[in-house]
């Protein structure tokens, strides 16, 4: 093995914490044949030996289980925070066991960049890694090789290759078999139904029923007796007693989307329900035992929730067992034009048309484009110009024709209403302005106000030592 912070010249240069030998040589096996170029990796078995090899030697990269740092010191956060003094920049990624959200939010808060559960073997792993250093600017040698690559382009309902799509296949395949809580997040558009039913149908559970609820849909008042069931009679229109959603997918799977949308009283008596696995109908006075896999997701930030107080803790925690995220379309282009092509071929089928394709103009735009409906909207978009055209290829006119978020021409023609121009702070001020605002929003809780800005508590924490160094300068001047 090559001596901690040397090697080839363009190689990553890796630190592996983790008490495991065996767990080790997995890992360097995957992320040595994966990367087009093979990185240099040290091996710790301890907290203190990690400490000593980053003083000895520079690394780009900084893994550590969380389990192995005791050493160090008895609270993980801080044995990781000291690491990540110690590491000088490097990206810093904590691994663990088990899905844990305590776990989660302190390697974040000791400043690590990411947190990753295993198992998420093979290629998956590798592409995290890669995606997080890209993420944040530490591209170095960190490329996925492409003649390793084994990729999935259709996945249960799913379409696209990107290193994103592969991550989630596989989650949804190692997850799958298991009867624990599923937390699915992701903006509305992304998914997340497909992702519900790919596990129930690759669950022991699939010759069951899968039972989804749209929380966000069913009012309020209504909401105990479409998940529990109603008695004849316990309520106005109740003629016969009625199963509830719960009921229905017994022995199957349960699917609420839009979890956040329940009130916190339904909240309580959910709570009951995954800590007894026992329900009772609306005006009933007796319980009945059930066994279902609940599946949960939501487009709004969960933590963001539980700080506005619409959202328990304790309920957040008993359902984040198994977390998967599930990427906004802008941040996978490369599978953009692989589900515009798929629609394009799909509605023109169900329309009796034949289309060409899409004119370089067009493939530009739609991949520079936000897409903040993500799948769906592209998904609608591509219906309408198969709707509204005859065929052949689509240009840049029957886009324009066709996108309703077209931007809205901009005119001169009364310029005395223009509003007055007002004074441009400094990009970094109105970035101070807005991370300062988000964390007195969270009473001074830095870890859910980067949460809320999709930021890495590090990263706050490193920005406003550089303010500081910065209102320094200014008063020493």
């Amino acid at each position: 093995m090559p001596a901690p912070g040397f090697g080839q010249d363009n190689a990553a240069r890796i630190l592996l914490v983790d008490r495991d030998a065996a767990g080790c040589a997995a890992l360097i096996e995957t992320l040595s044949g994966c990367l087009v170029v093979p990185p240099v990796i040290a091996e710790a078995r301890s907290g203190r030996q990690a400490a000593d090899r980053l003083r000895a030697g520079r690394f780009d990269v900084l893994l550590v289980d969380l389990g192995s740092v005791a050493d160090l010191s008895a609270e993980a956060e801080d044995a990781v925070a000291r690491l990540v003094r110690l590491s000088a920049g490097a990206l810093v990624i904590a691994l663990s066991d088990g899905a844990s959200v305590t776990a989660t939010l302190s390697a974040l808060r000791a400043g690590a960049h990411d947190h990753i559960v295993r198992p998420l073997g093979g290629r998956a792993f590798a592409a995290r890694v890669g995606e997080l250093a890209q993420r944040h600017g530490k591209t170095h040698a960190l490329s996925l090789d492409p003649r390793t690559d084994e990729r999935t382009e259709r996945y249960a309902g799913f379409i696209g290759a990107s290193n994103q799509m592969q991550v989630v296949y596989e989650q949804i395949e190692r997850v799958a078999a298991s009867t624990a809580p599923v937390f699915i997040t992701g903006e509305s558009g992304t998914g997340k139904d497909l992702c519900a039913e790919a596990l129930h149908e690759r669950s022991t559970r699939a010759h069951r029923r899968f039972v989804a609820v749209d929380c966000a849909a069913v009012p309020q008042e209504l909401m105990e007796a479409e998940l529990f069931g109603v008695v004849s009679g316990a309520m106005t229109g109740s003629g016969d007693d009625r199963k509830g959603a719960a009921e229905l997918a017994d022995g199957g799977t349960l699917f609420l989307d839009e979890i956040g949308a329940i009130d916190l009283s339904l909240q309580g008596k959910l709570m009951r329900f995954l800590q007894t696995g026992t329900i009772s109908r609306l005006g009933e006075t007796g319980v009945r035992r059930l066994d279902v896999r609940l599946i949960c997701a939501t487009s709004r930030n969960p933590m963001q929730l539980i700080a506005e107080r619409k959202f328990r803790e304790d309920l957040f925690y008993r359902l984040h067992v198994l977390p998967i995220h599930l990427p906004p379309l802008r941040q996978r282009p490369s599978d953009i034009l692989v589900l515009a092509r798929h629609f394009l071929e799909r509605f023109a089928v169900e329309e009796g048309k034949r289309f060409d394709g899409f004119s370089a103009e067009v493939a530009s735009q739609l991949v520079a484009h936000e897409w903040p409906g993500n799948v769906r909207q592209l998904q609608t978009l591509i219906h309408r110009l198969v709707v509204m055209f005859d065929g052949g290829e689509i240009d840049g006119a029957m886009l324009a024709l066709a996108d309703l978020d077209a931007p809205i021409p901009t005119t001169t023609a009364q310029p005395a209403l223009l509003p007055r121009r007002q004074t441009i702070l400094p990009m970094w001020q109105q970035e101070q302005r807005i991370i300062e605002e988000a964390i007195e929003s969270f009473s001074g809780n830095i870890a859910l106000a980067a949460q809320a800005l999709e930021l890495s508590p590090s990263t706050i924490y490193r920005k406003r030592q550089a303010w500081a160094e910065l209102e320094g300068k200014k008063g020493a001047a």
